[in-house]
């Protein structure tokens, strides 16, 4: 049994469904679930549990206030692996950049494995990130950058950026039996994505734009690593990333 652990309530779920027609065998226990705020809140709630990264428990708890049943009944010993997907929101004006940072140094450093408390992916600076391109392929897309002041507006920015009017190059709607054309034409495109995302983040880590030799390169770590040291604590901008396309290289075989 799988658990996804979303930021939010809508757009992370419409695109993990799609990944989950694309990429899991149909008969899957996977569960999804939202946590309903960003990662500086899960980052708080984790330590009036003490810190030890039971995020089973939080998420049971906290669905269970808003009349979720999902987790009800499960523990932490029926999961066999664990991702969350949150955003790095450094534009966050309730903290500082120096705690910004420190605080996803912690949660990348407590969520490192998926088998143990759970594997972390942050997208940069959102999940909008995934809307940020030019027609597919983008060649330029290594290229994209953001500064922290206008991460206020970002979902805005990615909507007037993209090519495309919504996300349905990429999404199956809910309950949608696509044609053989567009799913082909979905999975092309998730493919492209993937491509430009992982090229992105080797170039970012090693300084090379080409898929890398090994999968273990491009871990969460070293792409916030490079991204402190070469955008974030220099600039106060960020190299613009999604998660999604990173989880698909690193997860299927």
């Amino acid at each position: 049994m799988i658990l996804f652990i979303f930021e939010g309530d809508e757009r992370e779920p419409r695109l993990y469904r799609t990944l989950e027609r694309l990429y899991f065998p149909k008969e899957n226990d996977n569960i999804i679930c939202s946590f309903g705020n960003n990662i500086y809140n899960l980052y708080n709630e984790l330590l009036e549990y003490g810190g030890d990264g039971d995020i089973v428990s939080v998420m049971r708890e906290r669905l269970a206030d808003k009349g979720d049943s999902t987790l009800d009944g499960i523990r932490s010993s029926d999961i066999s692996e664990i991702f969350l997907f949150f955003d790095y929101d450094f534009q966050n004006s309730q903290l500082s950049l120096e705690e910004i940072n420190q605080r996803v140094e912690e949660m990348l450093t407590l969520f490192a494995d998926e088998t143990d408390n759970g594997k972390l992916y942050i997208n940069y600076p959102m999940i909008e990130s995934i809307r940020y391109t030019k027609e597919l392929p983008d060649a330029a897309y290594v290229n994209y950058v953001v500064c922290r002041k206008d991460c206020r507006n970002f979902k805005q920015l990615a909507c007037d950026f993209s090519d495309y009017d919504s996300l349905d190059y990429i999404l199956f709607k809910d309950g949608e039996i696509p044609t053989k054309e567009k799913y082909i034409k979905v999975k092309d495109n998730w493919q492209y994505l993937k491509q430009m995302n992982v090229c992105k983040a080797n170039l970012l880590i090693t300084g090379q734009n080409m898929m890398p030799t090994e999968k273990d390169i491009i871990n969460q770590q070293a792409i916030f690593n490079n991204q402190r040291l070469k955008y974030v604590d220099s600039e106060e901008s960020v190299a613009i990333l999604n998660s999604f396309p990173i989880f698909i290289y690193e997860y299927m075989k």
